[in-house]
């Protein structure tokens, strides 16, 4: 007897196939075994969801800590508890992988460990890098030839804001050195999404979700740059069924989103799900910075795009599109990640992890009109 909840899953399921890129909708040449170091946090789960839409199978290894019962009893899917830092006994043994999924890779010991154990019996080490491991973001359009971060102390272990793209510069080199000519290092700027858990991206269609007056950071010609997760996990999946070993960095276009266009798509969508009437006023970068409302973490997505950030947003990620790389409408990304924001808890939602508070957002724009009203 079919029941109501089977065909919702087969909708649902169709409409995840479907949204994919043509490309993973084909038929793959035979089933891989896929190992994910971690999968249950953001990127982890949509990479699973895509896989498994291909036939593949999935190990996932994690602390157990993160959605503990994420996937718990899926078909398709096994689940091994041990902790990268201090027990890999669950990945010892004869077991082979076609690949190996990277998801948690901050500390080059922890790569190391991790890609010298798993060397004799995996194919691809596949590692999530970062867009942050560049020394330097001034040069507009740079490539993933560009001169990468330097750790001060190569023993620290410590991530912060200092060291992120160091370490992550790290353990591209771990991973490499553990499988040399197997290794394929993918650079992802910001990712974005439903599922998303430091609210970088989430930040502006919420706030478009609650109309009125928004702060707009800077010009509405200031690029930005940042991925859907979804993109990223089918990008991903294609690397691996390619046997791709080679270097991506895994981004918008260079320079194709601005800060304009996004604010403009939050407000559509929003006003389509219901959201009151909105208005947006560009607040200068210098004003910003006077009235210490900082880029990045207040004003998310954004960072004044001017002499040492000249090329922030504008990264090249063509060598990732011709190999591949598709995306999907900002509108389309926007509105799932609305509706994802507005079905969880009243106590999350209450929280944001980034952004102004709209208290502070009110105070910047009545600081600002003063300012104009003053001819200051």
């Amino acid at each position: 007897m079919t029941h109501r909840r089977d065909v919702l899953k087969a909708g649902l399921a169709g409409a995840a196939w479907m949204a994919l890129p043509a490309f993973a909708r084909e038929k793959p040449a035979k089933p891989m075994r896929i190992l994910v170091l971690g999968g249950t946090g953001f990127l982890g789960p949509h990479f699973v969801d895509a896989a498994r839409a291909r036939g593949h199978a999935l190990t996932l290894f994690n602390r157990g800590k993160t959605n503990p019962t994420k996937f718990a009893g899926t078909k398709g899917v096994e689940i091994l508890h041990g902790d990268r830092k201090t027990d890999l006994t669950a990945l010892e043994g004869a077991q082979r992988w076609d690949a190996v999924l990277d998801t948690s890779a901050y500390i080059p010991a922890d790569v190391t460990r991790s890609a010298t154990l798993l060397a004799p019996r995996v194919d691809q080490y596949v590692i999530i890098s970062s867009i942050s491991v560049y020394a330097n973001n001034d040069k507009i359009g740079e490539d993933e030839s560009g001169p990468l971060a330097q750790l001060a102390d190569p023993n620290v272990t410590e991530v912060t804001g200092a060291t992120y793209g160091g370490l992550k510069a790290a353990c591209e080199k771990a991973a490499e050195a553990a499988m040399p000519g197997r290794t394929t290092v993918v650079r992802p700027g910001l990712i974005v999404g439903p599922g998303d858990t430091t609210d970088r991206f989430t930040y502006w269609p919420a706030r478009a979700g609650r109309g009125g007056e928004i702060l707009g950071p800077g010009s509405a010609s200031d690029p930005t740059q940042f991925i859907d997760v979804r993109d990223l996990a089918a990008f991903l999946l294609h690397l691996i069924e390619q046997r791709r070993f080679e270097t991506f960095n895994a981004d918008a276009p260079a320079g194709k989103l601005t800060m304009g266009g996004l604010l403009d798509t939050c407000r559509t969508v929003a006003g389509e799900l219901g959201a009151p009437k909105s208005t947006v006023t560009w607040v200068p970068a210098d004003f910003l910075e006077a009235n210490k409302a900082s880029a990045w973490q207040d004003l998310p997505a954004w960072i004044p795009p001017t002499g040492e950030y000249a090329g922030f947003g504008r990264r090249s990620s063509a060598k990732a599109q011709a190999a591949g790389l598709t995306y999907r409408p900002l509108r389309d990304t926007v509105h799932d990640t609305l509706v994802w924001w507005r079905a969880q808890p009243a106590e999350r939602r209450a929280k944001p992890k980034a952004g102004l508070t709209p208290q502070r957002e009110a105070e910047l724009l009545a600081a600002w009109h003063a300012k104009e009203k003053g001819g200051g």
